[in-house]
């Protein structure tokens, strides 16, 4: 890669985008009196309907305007949201019953109820959603049967004992389940626009209702600015500052740094030599997020990466220090497991988990080289060429081209053909089978490797790779008979680990760290290291 020529266009961007800041309006400064907030998105919202999709810029969206059972505080604690407290499970810890708060409502002035949740929940258990976030039902009573088709989503074990108490009940002790309620995968869905939308739910901002802080306003399904505004029927309206946020979708870096110096956005996420060129700059921040860019590769059977010695070879060829330092230049550090530093302490050793299982050796050239020659004279070839799908923002195309870099002057025979495609594309072609490596990523769903780990179990739909170990699925269904003794339950989480270190399904790259330029003045956002940023009781300073 040319990285000094990249590094001297961002330079000039940046000077230019000075210069612009210079004559540039009071808009910024208006938007602060008026308590709007002018903020990005790196990627399209597919769909509002959250049984129909789940992707981080949705995710992102219904964190302002959707609540669950509770949100996390600035420590990552939970509290109360449609709950009215954070309750203990009864029957061994299988049974949690939730009583709702009863003056929450949705932004038509309908109550939340213990059915809008029941609602939900059956529709994104059921085999029909299509948000690939089933799986996350499985250990709720009968999840796995009726994903499959075998019961109907009537027999999911949550009902509504009455319009504001909800009962569930679970198949396994599962610790982290409090923790899962904070996932827009559990929030309610208003029943009575279910009813009236059908397929048509959430496919604009108006075919749906909201329990948050706000409303989504302007979002036609495929255009890429929308705002929200303040939901008046909101439990806790008089903790919201701000009268408006509007979002527009910025895939490439160097425009999120010129919108920052024009004062349109009040926070613009730079990556790559963008990011390089500002490092000193008083207004960027650097924001830990326990989450893993990798690379997921195709197992499947007609596949090169089928192949183990290919895998490995991959995983020890690419100089994840250099990725990290030089391309991305964002205080990202380079990922050597699955399972994110930050993500959970492992109660039994007292050591951070990934970095306890770190595997011994990380980056060894010579060895990538001769298990790469082995692996192909195993596959009979001599040379391949391997589709990398990636979406179309400028720091996916940048770690595209590192990768074919790597690869294509390390292995003798190997070609790399990057495809670079917007993301409903990116998706369509994964889903389908069409790639032999994905530049993705996982950002824990909770505190838990669980969390990550369930991903790449063999019956997940999210798994797209097509990954398939007896040992590893085994190792997972261990874990949820062990839900009550802490020490077998992390022996389980460490084998887990130990054998993607071994298989090696996916290559890691790097580590979840978001760079962001904000305004001074923007005051109370809280910035989670598992699950989404929460702007709802943000501010701005007079």
């Amino acid at each position: 890669m040319k990285l000094k020529k990249m590094l001297l266009s961002a330079l000039v961007v940046s000077a230019s985008a000075s210069l612009l800041a210079a004559c540039s309006s009071n808009k910024q400064e208006t938007a602060e009196k008026n308590q709007t907030l002018y903020l990005m998105q790196t990627s399209d919202i597919l769909s509002l309907d959250n049984s129909n999709m789940a992707n981080l810029a949705q995710w992102n969206v219904f964190e302002q305007s959707m609540e669950g059972m509770y949100r996390a505080n600035k420590d990552g604690e939970l509290i109360p949201a449609m709950a009215n407290k954070v309750v203990k499970p009864t029957n061994g810890g299988k049974t949690y019953t939730y009583h709702l708060r009863k003056n929450a409502k949705w932004s038509n002035g309908d109550p939340v109820t213990a059915q809008d949740f029941v609602t939900s929940w059956r529709r994104s258990a059921a085999p029909t959603a299509k948000s690939g976030y089933n799986y996350i039902f499985t250990g709720i009573k009968n999840a796995t049967k009726i994903s499959n088709g075998s019961l109907p989503a009537s027999e999911l074990g949550v009902k509504a004992l009455d319009k504001h108490t909800l009962q569930v009940e679970l198949e396994y002790p599962m610790p982290y389940f409090n923790k899962m309620m904070v996932l827009p995968a559990f929030f309610p869905q208003n029943t009575k626009y279910v009813k009236k939308y059908g397929d048509k739910y959430g496919t604009n901002s108006s075919r749906l209702a909201y329990n948050g802080a706000f409303q989504v306003k302007g979002w036609t399904g495929t255009n890429e600015k929308w705002t929200l505004t303040r939901n008046s029927h909101y439990y806790a309206k008089d903790q919201v500052h701000l009268k408006k946020i509007a979002m527009q979708v910025v895939k490439d870096s160097n425009t999120a740094h010129q919108l920052f110096q024009e004062n349109k956005l009040d926070e613009a996420q730079v990556t790559g030599t963008t990011a390089q060129g500002l490092q000193n700059d008083k207004n960027l921040h650097h924001v830990r997020r326990a989450g893993t860019y990798y690379l997921r590769l195709n197992l499947e059977q007609n596949k090169t990466f089928s192949n183990q010695k290919l895998r490995q070879a991959l995983y020890l060829v690419l100089n994840r220090n250099q990725l990290a330092n030089k391309v991305l230049s964002d205080g990202s550090k380079a990922a050597d497991t699955y399972v994110a530093p930050g993500l959970a302490k492992d109660p039994t050793t007292g050591k951070d988990f990934a970095t306890e299982m770190k595997p011994s050796e990380t980056h060894n050239v010579a060895k990538a080289k001769k298990l790469w020659q082995e692996g192909l004279k195993e596959l009979g070839k001599s040379e391949v060429t391997l589709t990398m799908v990636t979406d179309d923002q400028t720091v996916s195309k940048n770690i595209g081209q590192f990768v074919q870099s790597q690869v294509e002057t390390n292995f003798k025979g190997a070609k790399v053909s990057v495809t670079s495609v917007p993301n409903k594309n990116a998706s369509d072609r994964v889903s389908s089978g069409k790639f032999d490596m994905q530049y993705t990523l996982w950002l824990a769903d909770f505190a838990n490797p669980v969390s990550d780990f369930d991903v790449l179990t063999s019956t997940n739909p999210q798994n797209y790779g097509k990954y398939n170990s007896t040992a590893y699925d085994d190792q997972l269904t261990q874990a949820k008979v062990n839900g009550n003794n802490e020490k077998a339950f992390w022996t389980n989480m460490r084998n887990a680990q130990k054998q993607l270190n071994g298989d090696m399904p996916v290559v890691p790259l790097y580590t979840m760290t978001e760079s962001y330029l904000v305004n001074p003045k923007l005051k109370g956002v809280l910035y989670h290291t598992v699950g989404e940023t929460d702007y709802t009781r943000a501010y701005f300073n007079k």
